[in-house]
């Protein structure tokens, strides 16, 4: 596969380097309740601060209506965020369509990007206006990387330069490991909600892996079509057949669950073999016999990806599964590569981000990735 131009590969020193960033965190009552993806992206920018350039920031934050300045989602707490972990002020700039002063060593953000009519369609002329603020432009944004929009894609087929940040080439190169050089057994672990969400990746991922274990509601529409009762469970019918066509020995599903009659904080958790489910029950975990059999595929892998916790982790009494899988994957030897929203929570909540390989910032490009599917800026930043 080429390599993505680099950062390291383009002159920086008193250049103008306009950085498109992924600030898309959490927010709640107008404060960041997660700043993960702020500190991924500090290398990039610091690295182009240390080579005397002045530094530009694009992103967007949330889905207000484009075109239309609202004050819920201005990136004025990730400018003051910035200013905290750079010890350095950033300017929050709101008209910066026909660029503005900046001198080396500075630092600006521009403010939402989805602010700006054209951004969702990569409009050419605010292509051209974003490539125009500066002489270098930095695609550093995986989690945007599989988006053709205008700061993703347009803004990079117009800059004089443009190349891929530090944050998007460890990306790249940490997915590239996973899944072309390797290292096998290769074992994959995929939850969540729905099969149909992560159909394609299920797929692309049962052609490569030795062993797939799948978790959540995709496990019990696997149990289903392989003529388990899942009670009142989430699953999707409609989906079955096709469960039942992908049903291979390398698919891992549970031999024992944990289920309750209703999903609250109160719920009364009972642990059940698939043949004791009844109507009323709900699978909202694996159970312990399933734990020490996940335990021992992780224990033997040599490669492991994981998107998606296996219960409703969130409530203590359905947390034990994804919690051993995740102290599990963390004690590996093995190469480690988690992504996805939901994986990335779980991880935090059991403090395991130093345990972990790699751990990606992308929820949709991570999919999208791991289909196998050509990411635009990524394929852009190859040529």
């Amino acid at each position: 596969m080429p390599k993505l131009k680099s950062l390291e590969s383009v002159g920086l020193k008193n250049k103008r380097v306009v950085i498109r960033e992924d600030f898309n965190v959490p927010m709640k009552d107008g404060q960041i309740s997660n700043d993960a993806r702020i500190l991924a992206a500090l290398p990039t920018i610091k690295y182009a601060l240390a080579k005397g350039a002045a530094v530009i920031l694009i992103s967007h934050l949330g889905r207000p209506q484009e075109g239309v300045y609202d004050e819920a989602y201005t990136l004025t707490p990730i400018a003051e965020r910035l200013s905290h972990y750079l010890k350095c002020p950033v300017t929050l700039v709101k008209d910066w369509h026909h660029g503005f002063a900046i001198s080396p060593g500075e630092v600006a953000l521009c403010e939402n990007i989805r602010f700006s009519l054209g951004e969702s369609s990569n409009d050419e002329t605010l292509s051209q206006q974003l490539a125009d603020l500066g002489d270098v432009y930095v695609m550093d944004a995986f989690a945007c990387a599989h988006r053709a929009q205008a700061s993703t894609y347009g803004a990079l087929t117009k800059a004089k330069t443009a190349c891929a940040g530090l944050l998007l080439d460890a990306e790249v190169t940490a997915l590239n490991r996973a899944l072309l050089t390797i290292e096998r057994p290769f074992l994959a672990i995929v939850g969540g909600a729905k099969v149909s969400t992560k159909l394609t990746v299920l797929e692309a991922l049962l052609a490569k892996v030795d062993h797939l274990i799948v978790g959540g509601g995709i496990a019990n529409t696997f149990l289903a079509a392989a003529g388990y009762s899942v009670g009142s469970s989430l699953y999707e019918p409609d989906l079955v057949p096709l469960a039942k066509k992908l049903l291979s020995p390398k698919i891992l599903l549970p031999s024992d669950v944990v289920v309750a009659t209703e999903l609250s904080a109160t719920a009364k958790a009972t642990t059940k073999s698939l043949e004791e489910i009844k109507a009323e029950d709900k699978i909202l975990d694996i159970g312990p016999k399933t734990i020490a059999l996940y335990q021992s595929y992780i224990a033997k892998a040599r490669t492991l990806v994981w998107n998606g916790p296996v219960g409703v982790f969130e409530y203590p009494a359905f947390a034990a599964g994804t919690k051993n899988l995740a102290e599990n994957i963390a004690a590996s030897s093995a190469f480690s590569l988690a992504g996805g929203g939901e994986t990335l929570a779980a991880i935090e909540n059991y403090d395991l981000n130093d345990e972990i390989s790699y751990i990606s910032t992308g929820g949709g490009a991570f999919l999208e990735y791991l289909e196998g599917k050509s990411l635009p800026a990524i394929e852009l930043l190859q040529q």
